[in-house]
Order: structure tokens, then C-alpha cells, then sequence
């Protein structure tokens, strides 16, 4: 347990679970997509923190002979912070965290679009090596009725140039963003952003509305119709059909998910299809999450 005190509640992806949660911001800039209730809470209204509040919790942590191998930069968006002051944090963290093998955070693709592939190239130097890129559809329609403030073109720029830096991206798409009337081309138009920026990781979760869904409703004007089980299912055929990878570390374990996936694409490809296949032929033959199992 690390000695820090956080502005509750706070999110970091699944594989960070062992990673000291250093919170360099709080809530998210941006804060306006309709499917995300996570900083939504009048304690989360955005702000970064202080540099001399986080040396002082690092200096706390590195005190306290806890073991700290990777850091997770916290909120949701610690990217849009200036070079210059991700710069001096990463700094402090080789101070007083030489043994840290790695530093990752969330990414919007706007959070790149004021630095330069010369900065990223910097930040990597300095310890950053993991990025988790946001980017919910590769559709142009779908990202505007969920004020998601991107597009397909912004998604690509970002993630070019993640690539160009050295960094790693672990990009998040949303299975049934579109609802039904949406969900080929949300599918299709996601696989196609993959295809061009060949992500490191990919992941799928299944879009949920644990607080109520009325306020994404309202940006679909009416034509959102949530998919059922077996049409999350046809989505994810559809997307994993669509889906020329080279070899990005695929999953689909998030437990918002009712099948669980994990494969390299595109060499286990065929085999990601035909448990897909078997979910959505035989149901009662394949081990599924119950609904109490996907608790958020």
C-alpha cells in the first residue's frame, strides 16, 4: 500500500495494477465525451497538481523502502501537461525512482498535438514508455454524436507519431459504441485506423452506463440502440475480419466483456474469429461472463 492520499475516484488501466499510481493531474481536461461518467464528480474537476506537491509525495513513497518497479501517471489526462513540466517529473522520478523500469499514462490524441516528435523522442529518454490512447472508434460519425472532440485524422497523427518517438501505444476501442444502426461502420472504421497505425496493443471493452446512458442518447438524436449480447458478438466479428495487424498483443478481457479474446494479430487471427464464431453459434457451448461477472 503506498503512503499517498488521492482525490478519489481513480482509474488505471488493468495492466497497471502493480504500478504506483502517481497523480500528476486531476480529472480530465477534456471531460465532455457522453459514454465517460469517470471524472464526472465535483472533487474531479480538472487541475494539475503542483510540481513541489509531487515531489514531496514521491520523496514519501521513496521513504517508505516500498518496492516501486512502474509508475502509472494519473488522471486521465497527464499527457496534455507542457513538455517542459512532464519533463521535470519524469526527472524527479529518476531521482528518486532510478529502478523504475517504466512510465506510462493515459494519452488523448489532442494531448499530442503541441508536441513535437523531437519532445516525445526526450520523454522516452527520460523514462516514459507506454502510452493508452483513447481512441474509442475510427469512425468520424460515431466520435462526433459522442463529443469524443477527435476524428479518424487525429487519431492517425497522434498515434504516428507515437511511433515515430520509439513510444509504445495501447489503444481502446469500444465495442457497441454506435449501437446498432452504427455498428458496421463503427467497426469497419476502427479496424481500418488500426490497419494504418499498427498499435503495439489493442484492446476492446464493451461500453457501459453504469450512472445511465441519457446524456450519450441525447448525441445519437434518438438513433442509439444498444446491442444485445450476440450483436456485441457480429461487432467484434465484424472488427477482427476487417483487422490487418502485424503484431500487436491483442485483448478483449476487460470485464465489461461477456467473451474473453487474447491473441497476437494477425497470427492468431483465425483462431480470435472461430471462438467468436463459436459464441455466436453456440453460446451454451462457450464459457461466458454472467452478468454479475461484469461488474465495473
Amino acid at each position: 500500500m503506498y503512503p499517498l492520499t488521492y482525490i478519489e475516484p481513480v482509474f488505471r488501466p488493468p495492466s497497471e495494477w502493480k504500478s504506483l499510481i502517481l497523480q500528476v493531474t486531476n480529472g480530465c481536461s477534456w471531460n465532455k465525451c457522453t459514454f465517460c461518467e469517470m471524472y464526472t464528480s465535483e472533487q474531479k474537476k480538472f487541475r494539475p497538481k503542483k510540481i513541489e506537491l509531487i515531489e514531496q509525495e514521491m520523496l514519501k513513497v521513496a521513504s517508505s523502502n516500498i518496492s516501486v518497479g512502474r509508475i502509472f501517471l494519473a488522471d486521465g489526462d497527464a499527457m496534455m501537461l507542457p513538455f517542459e513540466r512532464l519533463k521535470a517529473i519524469l526527472l524527479l522520478i529518476k531521482q528518486y525512482f532510478p529502478q523504475v523500469t517504466r512510465v506510462s499514462s493515459y494519452c488523448l490524441p489532442r494531448n499530442l498535438s503541441n508536441k513535437t516528435v523531437e519532445q516525445l523522442t526526450q520523454l522516452k529518454a527520460l523514462g516514459l514508455k507506454l502510452l493508452y490512447v483513447g481512441c474509442e472508434s475510427g469512425d468520424d460519425e460515431v466520435l462526433q454524436f459522442i463529443n469524443k472532440g477527435e476524428t479518424f485524422a487525429s487519431s492517425v497523427a497522434a498515434l504516428n507519431k507515437v511511433k515515430a518517438a520509439g513510444l509504445k501505444s495501447s489503444v481502446m476501442i469500444l465495442n457497441g459504441l454506435g449501437g446498432s444502426k452504427y455498428s458496421q461502420q463503427h467497426a469497419i472504421n476502427s479496424a481500418k485506423l488500426m490497419n494504418i497505425c499498427q498499435p503495439d496493443f489493442l484492446s476492446t471493452l464493451v461500453v457501459s452506463f453504469p450512472l445511465g446512458q441519457e446524456r450519450f442518447e441525447q448525441g445519437f438524436n434518438g438513433d442509439f440502440f444498444a446491442l444485445n449480447q450476440q450483436e456485441l458478438f457480429q461487432e467484434m466479428k465484424t472488427l477482427l475480419e476487417h483487422l490487418s495487424l502485424d503484431k500487436t498483443i491483442f485483448r478483449s478481457d476487460h470485464a465489461s466483456n461477456y467473451l474473453v479474446l487474447k491473441g497476437i494479430l494477425g497470427q492468431d487471427k483465425l483462431r480470435l474469429l472461430a471462438q467468436v464464431n463459436a459464441a455466436i453459434t453456440s453460446p451454451s457451448q462457450v464459457a461466458l461472463r454472467q452478468e454479475w461477472q461484469r461488474g465495473l
